[in-house]
């Protein structure tokens, strides 16, 4: 298997033993939509807030912000009722986190917006619902992040990049805020290096995203400069929180080499870099010439068994 045997085991067990105590909290989840929490010139941008259980006075739920993809040029915040997000969202809700899924700009063809400032969107409604975090009922010190494709790539920037980073509203400038943890699900994390893009097996492909990361005309030094700044792989550090990267092994969309080149130049820093690669599966999960392996429901509880391992850590460690 090219999967963890223990991540998976040990990380479901304790699944288990939590799921009884979360029960009756996580049949009483709740929603709130629409929360505006910046304008732009483009309009207001909101997100869903998806609760294990009714907010109450002096109840804090630890926070995972979502943020979708779309390949930064489309996509909703939307979770709905089915699909891959709803099952994750739902895992996470079951073991008591709260769920944020984000709006942000995206990039157009007759547009000026960057994938720049899709990571500078979402760090300021992380930004917003830390300086808010009482209103709420979320606890600002215990931060997670996750997302899928484009969403996966914001999630590593919004989980490796220092907040004070990507300044976007100064209205919300002075927020605080501390991450835990993150997952990416099938999100890039280099693209300086063009040939991660090639499918396994497949032939070579051009910078399909780069119209994406900086308009046309600029010089080979700056457009080398503003590819680096996106690349979530140039911000691991020894002391960067824990990243799980989940990938297909037959992602023709983002091939599954981010996920091993992530987890090798993590190695190399000595950075937290952990992998799960999907066996018979292309983009979104969706099933290739087999089963998934892991199946979809230990994706899903994995995802939320990552998360809450580290929270436990962080509890019993008395950290403030």
């Amino acid at each position: 298997m090219n999967f963890s045997i223990n991540f998976f085991y040990t990380t479901l067990l304790l699944l288990a033993v939590l799921a009884d105590s979360n029960a009756e909290s996580s049949a009483a989840a709740t929603t709130q939509f629409d929360v505006v929490y910046k304008s732009t010139e483009q309009g207001s941008l909101k997100l869903d807030l998806h609760y294990p259980a009714t907010p109450k006075s002096g109840v804090k739920f630890p926070l995972v912000l979502f943020t979708h993809g779309g390949g930064w040029a489309a996509g909703t915040k939307t979770i709905g009722d089915r699909g891959v997000r709803f099952m994750g969202v739902k895992a996470l809700n079951e073991q008591g986190f709260c769920v944020a899924s984000v709006e942000y700009r995206l990039c157009t063809p007759d547009g000026n917006i960057t994938v720049r400032d899709c990571v500078t969107d979402a760090k300021d409604a992380l930004r917003f619902l830390a300086k808010h975090a009482a209103k709420f009922s979320i606890d600002a010190e215990q931060v997670f992040t996750w997302g899928d494709s484009a969403g996966g790539h914001l999630a590593q920037m919004l989980l490796l990049s220092a907040p004070e980073t990507f300044p976007g509203d100064p209205l919300l400038a002075d927020a605080k805020y501390r991450l835990i943890a993150g997952v990416s699900w099938y999100g890039p994390c280099d693209f300086e290096r063009i040939e991660l893009f090639t499918p396994p097996g497949g032939k070579g492909v051009g910078d399909r995203f780069g119209s994406r990361i900086l308009k046309r005309g600029a010089d080979e030094t700056t457009k080398l400069a503003a590819y680096r700044e996106v690349s979530p792989v140039n911000y691991l550090r020894p002391d960067s929180p824990p990243l799980l990267m989940m990938q297909g092994d037959k992602d023709p969309t983002i091939p599954v080499q981010h996920a091993r080149y992530m987890k090798e130049r993590g190695d190399a820093v000595k950075a937290p870099v952990e992998v799960v690669i999907v066996e018979n599966s292309g983009h979104n999960w969706r099933e290739v010439g087999g089963q998934l392996n892991p199946p979809l429901d230990e994706v899903m509880n994995g995802t939320a068994a990552f998360m809450r391992r580290y929270l436990e850590r962080r509890m019993k460690s008395g950290a403030p």
